[in-house]
């Protein structure tokens, strides 16, 4: 524990009160401000920087060998002088400024605090005489192992050196689009993926629609499938180089690549980005924050805590592959919604608690919550990915009508209307909660829809979390997800969703009847086939935006109801199976005692907390008998006749039985 210093001057109001309280270790200087009292550099004056001041007060030797964080006055002495300046700029918050919004100023080494491209870390353009990084000079492009490549070598200039790591990525599921599927229930022991089979509420099926659909695969214009797709289809820039990715796009010629390249192209070469990664995966679906819903192209540069407090570049600016970590250009971690795993040994979970171990099963400031991770039921995301969706997301999808209201039928030839399906977007919203155990019903092309019809919500699903009220399933826990629908056709006689030909509505025509004919013929059917249209939907797991803790839900935000849980709004928790009585409530009390009126939260902690009940003393189908009731009665004497609330009552109350004399847990 650390000793406040003794103040040999009098101090007066709040801050003597602080000089004997605070405690804990100084921050560390990290560059000059523009307040001489902003000790630690973060922007603002205050109690931070006193615990710095306090840290350093009494020192004497202040000098340029041995320097005081808190000699402010630079005097060499740390005094009621340096408190006293403190003092008289406290409360300021206006001691940086970051006026282009990379999350660097002039103060913590912004060499050009106008342009939000350049800051310390900045991926550094060699040749481009700009310093992209604040390193105090352009990287030479006459330096490094990449130093002499030509674009106009490429992809060869990278094989050449780099052929093992070609054939790993050559067999990953990033090239690939396709693989082993063990999280998946359906299709078991086929392989699976967007290349082939998969089926989405969003683009459907990319059948027919390589050139649109396909931009985003990682390959140089070849389908992963292709006879002729060898090692050189492989676009190793699309991952290294964050100039070419964000330029990346579709060439006249079929192929991908940039328009304009540059030999600094193949010099410049990195990890990958954040903006590596999210030029295609923040744009799934048809554009920014369109499919996931917690993922966009602001994530790059974010600088706000609360939209992401890891993607965050003033806070630990992770990369993506800090969480997905790759080996041998395989990844682990994926939504509810995908199917293939990209690594089997390693499997596709990412556990929060690889990083913070310390809240595996305790250290919340809340006992409560402690008790709700260890219990294993509640995932890292309910409690810390309050709201989704902070750049507007897709909800719903129709093919019969355009972006832009036109009747998507009345397109043809003659008066063609190519262009995005109408979609309806909205931003901060809250999660859907549901149990997944880590598994998955997917839909497959091909696939009798009806096999998984909601009869409660009239839908026909693309993608569901599997899982439920299971005390024993360790795998087991509420997740919060993305909820979307989509307007799609499916055909009558053997309800089967039919892949429109995208390509068709997107790029050619228009004309949703032309797509849904062509789309039919090339799943085998007639075009004439009978169809109707019918509502999709899909969940999809929710693991990005996490805020800051200070931002997580609290036992109100979902135990909101004062004696049940029906007028809870958040927490689902009568379909998740917690409004589950084996009896009515009234008739549950009754068993061990007359009915009282409590508080539900006062009520629940006394029996957990206070009489050790486990949830199937209440919940589910309870704990169950040691043997069959006839038999555990003749134990001890007849049988008799009576209603499960007086036997029990008799028992527990009168005779002081204890619940494991008849029941097993």
């Amino acid at each position: 524990m650390h000793t406040a210093p003794k103040i040999q001057a009098p101090c007066i109001s709040l801050f003597c009160l602080l000089l004997v309280t605070v405690l804990g270790t100084p921050t560390q200087i990290q560059a000059q401000s523009l307040c001489e009292s902003d000790l630690n550099s973060d922007g603002a004056v205050n109690i931070l920087d006193f615990g710095v001041l306090r840290a350093d007060y009494g020192r004497s030797d202040c000098s340029d060998t041995t320097p005081c964080t808190a000699d402010i006055n630079g005097d060499g002495i740390v005094d009621l002088m340096d408190f006293g300046l403190l003092r008289s700029e406290w409360g300021r918050k206006d001691c940086s400024v970051d006026s282009d919004g990379d999350g660097y100023y002039a103060a913590n080494g912004d060499c050009d605090d106008a342009n939000a491209a350049i800051y310390p870390g900045a991926i550094e353009i060699c040749g481009d005489n700009i310093d992209q990084d604040c390193s105090g000079a352009d990287l030479s492009c006459d330096s490094g192992p990449h130093a002499s490549l030509r674009y106009q070598d490429y992809p060869s200039n990278c094989l050449n050196c780099h052929t093992y790591e070609a054939n790993s990525m050559f067999g990953s599921t990033h090239y690939q689009w396709q693989g082993e599927a063990p999280d998946m229930v359906n299709g078991i022991n086929k392989k699976q993926g967007k290349l082939f089979n998969a089926i989405n509420s969003y683009c459907i099926n990319i059948e027919g629609n390589w050139p649109v659909c396909g931009k985003c695969h990682v390959g140089r214009g070849l389908r992963p499938d292709n006879p002729t797709a060898d090692l050189a289809n492989i676009d190793c820039l699309a991952c290294h180089n964050e100039e070419y990715a964000m330029s990346r796009t579709r060439l006249a010629d079929g192929s991908l690549g940039v328009a304009n390249p540059t030999d600094s192209m193949v010099r410049s070469i990195n990890m990958p980005t954040r903006a590596n990664c999210l030029k295609c995966h923040a744009n799934a679906g048809g554009g920014d924050g369109v499919k996931r819903g917690d993922l966009s192209m602001a994530t790059i540069t974010n600088s706000d805590p609360e939209f992401d407090v890891h993607m965050n570049t003033v806070g630990a600016d992770l990369r993506c592959q800090d969480c997905h970590v790759f080996q041998d250009h395989k990844v682990i971690g994926k939504g509810s919604d995908l199917r293939p795993t990209d690594d089997l040994t390693r499997g596709a979970e990412i556990s929060c608690t690889s990083c913070h171990t310390s809240m595996a099963t305790s250290g919340h400031a809340d006992a409560t919550i402690d008790r709700h991770v260890s219990r294993g039921k509640i995932s890292c995301q309910v409690c810390h990915i309050p709201s989704y969706a902070k750049v507007a997301t897709e909800t719903h999808r129709d093919w019969l009508t355009h972006h832009d209201g036109t009747d998507a039928a009345t397109c043809d030839e003659a008066t063609p209307c190519p262009g995005h399906p109408h979609t309806e977007k909205a931003a901060n919203l809250i999660p859907e909660y549901k149990w997944w155990n880590r598994l998955s019903d997917n839909y497959l092309l091909g696939d009798d829809a009806s096999r998984t019809y909601d009869a409660t919500l009239g839908t026909y699903p693309t993608s569901r979390p599997l899982g439920d009220f299971d005390l024993d399933d360790p795998t087991t826990k509420i997740y919060p997800f993305k909820y979307k629908t989509a307007t799609q056709p499916k055909t009558v006689n053997d309800d089967v969703l039919v892949a429109l030909d995208t390509l068709v509505y997107l790029a050619g025509t228009g004309s949703v009847n032309e797509a849904l004919a062509n789309g039919l013929v090339q799943m085998g059917y007639a075009a004439d086939e009978p169809v109707e249209w019918v509502m999709t939907d899909t969940y999809q797991l929710l693991n990005h935006g996490i805020e800051p803790g200070s931002n997580a839900l609290t036992c109100s935000d979902c135990h909101s109801g004062s004696s049940g849980l029906s007028t809870d709004t958040r927490m689902p928790f009568g379909e998740l199976g917690y409004h589950d009585f084996r009896n009515s409530s009234t008739n549950l009390c009754a068993v061990c005692h007359e009915q009282k009126s409590e508080n539900r939260v006062s009520m629940h902690n006394r029996h957990v907390r206070g009489e050790g009940f486990d949830c199937t003393s209440c919940h589910g189908m309870g704990a169950p008998l040691k043997k069959p009731q006839s038999d555990l009665c003749n134990d001890c004497h007849g049988s008799k006749t009576g209603s499960i609330q007086k036997i029990h009552k008799k028992h527990v109350v009168s005779r002081n039985y204890s619940c494991n004399r008849c029941h097993t847990f």
